[in-house]
Order: C-alpha cells, then structure tokens, then sequence
C-alpha cells in the first residue's frame, strides 16, 4: 500500500461528558481506538528508514540518552575554568595598631627623648659609650646655647620686686642657680686640652662662659656669695690652662693675634681682680714672645716693657706717674 488511509472524522459520542479533554482514551468508543492503532502502524510501515533497510528493535526502543534528554529538567552547558584561577583576598577591616619606632621618634620633642636616653642608659650601663662615641661632638654654639637656658632658667625664677640680692631672693633662685653652676662646670673641661686641641675654640667658650659669670648676683650673705667666687677660681685656672698650651704650639699665633690679651684683661677688671692669674700668664707669654724684656728710659725713669704690659692688663697704668700742669 503506497497511499495514507484517510482517517475518518472523529465525533464525539452524544453521551459523552463535554467537559473531558478530546485527547483522553475516554472520549472515544473502542472500535475508534482499534482503527486509528491499525492505521498508525501502516503509515509507519511505509515510511522509508534513513539508511534504506526496516528499523530495528533497538532503534524503537529509546536509549538511556535520549530518557535523558526527555527529562523535563534542564540542561546545563559545561564551563570551562581557567587554569589560574585569580583569588581576592579579603580586606582587613579597619584595627588599631600601635605606631612604628620612627613614626613615634618624630612625635617626641627634645626633653622627651632626653628622658628616654637616660633612662634606658640607667636600665642598660653598656649602651652609655656606644651612645657617646655615636653622638656628634658639641660645638661651642650647642653647649652656649644649654648654658644660656639654664641663665634664662636663673633670671625667671627670681621673684617679683623686692631685693634680688636677698636671703629670700637667694633661697627662690638656689636650685636654677645650681643648675647653672653644674653645667658650667661639666661643659668647661670639655673645651679645654688635651681634650680640646684648637686653642681659638678654647678661649671662645672661656670668653662666653666668664661673661656668665659676671651675671651672676652678688648676694649680701657672704656664704652665698661663695659660688660665685669658686666660679671665678675655676674659669682662671681654665684660662692659664689654655694659654700655657697655645704658647707650646704655633708660637701663640692665637693668643698674640687674637686680641685675647684684651679680652682676659676685661674680664679681670669686671670680676675685681679674680682672674689674675691667667692675666700674669698671658703677660708671660706675650713676654716671651717679644724677645727678653728691656729697660727703656721714659720721663727719667726706667720702665721695663713686661711691667708696662702688665699694667696694661691690670689696668693700673700711669696710675703712679706725675700728673704735668701748664704748657707742655
């Protein structure tokens, strides 16, 4: 048979329920059933397979692949991955932390850091010299500086009006005044040799430090004044220590040029006279370089050119020569 049987049309029985869905085996009565399966199976009898030949059983049956594929659930197409897959990291959130070693040093002011150093050097004794071998040398500038705020130190803590020269006054001001005595006392053999070899260094920190001194107060108890008079006894000895050294080298080029034979005498006249002993010093020296001293006649009497200059320094020239009166 090479032609389709034409089905014939399907009316629904007149005692059926109109409600029912057409496609139900319900609707229709047996013999429609029968007839319709018998047709089904001529037509696919008569249908040409794809390779020429009758299907087998295997090719009616559906395989396991495609109940796979009629399963109502989805299908899902395979990713594929990259080989290196890039990870992020989670962020931290935000946590307090402490500050770094640097970052906590440059919050630190002077006298902060001061306090640190000598406490650890009071916990660790050893890290003291590798602290003063590491530290720059101070200058004559620096230590100046220490001593002039330690003076500032002294001129504040006077009190208001009244006699700075007090017993009051002196009992206000003694621990800022011992304080300056102790620093001019641990800065000055720091400048003077051997540990200082230049001599101009020397007399630089003596002229300024000796200045300091004249600022001192004059108390009106005698006890008291006896830190001033030791300061004096200390900064002359400080003055001939450095003179006797600067006349052993170079000639005393630094003491003779450097007008440091007028400055000392200064500081003597200022301080009453204390400081004589660098002054007859510094006479000697300038003595020795100017040859053995000579006798010269002036107004009839023989004056010897190291006397001369030691009146200079002392300021007792002329003191004991006549005075003329009228033309001269």
């Amino acid at each position: 048979m090479s032609s389709i049987i034409a089905t014939p049309a399907l009316f629904p029985h007149q005692h059926q329920d109109p409600r029912l869905s057409p496609s139900h085996p319900s609707v229709y009565p047996r013999w429609v059933i029968n007839h319709t399966e018998l047709t089904c199976r001529q037509v696919s009898y008569n249908l040409p397979t794809s390779a020429g030949r009758k299907r087998k059983a295997e090719d009616e049956e559906p395989s396991a692949d495609d109940r796979m594929s009629t399963s109502p659930s989805p299908s899902f197409h395979q990713r594929t991955l990259p080989a290196h897959r890039i990870t992020k990291r989670p962020r931290a959130g935000a946590l307090g932390r402490p500050l770094s070693l640097p970052r906590l040093l440059e919050t630190l002011d002077a006298d902060s850091l001061r306090g640190i150093l000598q406490t650890i050097c009071q916990r660790h004794p050893g890290l003291g010299s590798e602290i003063e071998q590491t530290a720059p040398r101070p200058s004559v500038a620096s230590a100046l500086t220490v001593l002039k705020q330690y003076e500032s130190a002294l001129q504040a803590a006077f009190p208001f009006g009244g006699n700075q020269s007090s017993d009051y006054a002196y009992n206000r001001v003694k621990p800022a005044l011992v304080n300056l005595l102790d620093a001019l006392a641990d800065f000055t053999p720091h400048f003077l040799p051997p540990h200082e070899p230049q001599a101009s260094q020397s007399l630089s920190f003596l002229d300024s430090a000796t200045e300091i001194i004249h600022h001192l107060p004059n108390w009106a108890t005698f006890q008291h004044r006896l830190h001033k008079q030791n300061a004096y006894e200390e900064i002359s000895k400080a003055w001939t220590l450095v003179i006797q050294e600067a006349a052993k080298r170079a000639g005393g080029i630094h003491v003779q040029y450097g007008g440091w034979d007028q400055k000392l005498a200064k500081h003597n006249q200022q301080s009453g006279g204390k400081l004589q002993e660098a002054v007859n010093e510094m006479s000697n020296h300038l003595g020795w370089m100017g040859g053995q001293p000579s006798a010269q006649q002036h107004g009839g009497r023989g004056i010897d050119v190291s006397s001369v200059r030691q009146e200079l320094l002392s300021g007792t020239y002329g003191s004991n020569l006549p005075v003329r009166v009228g033309p001269w």
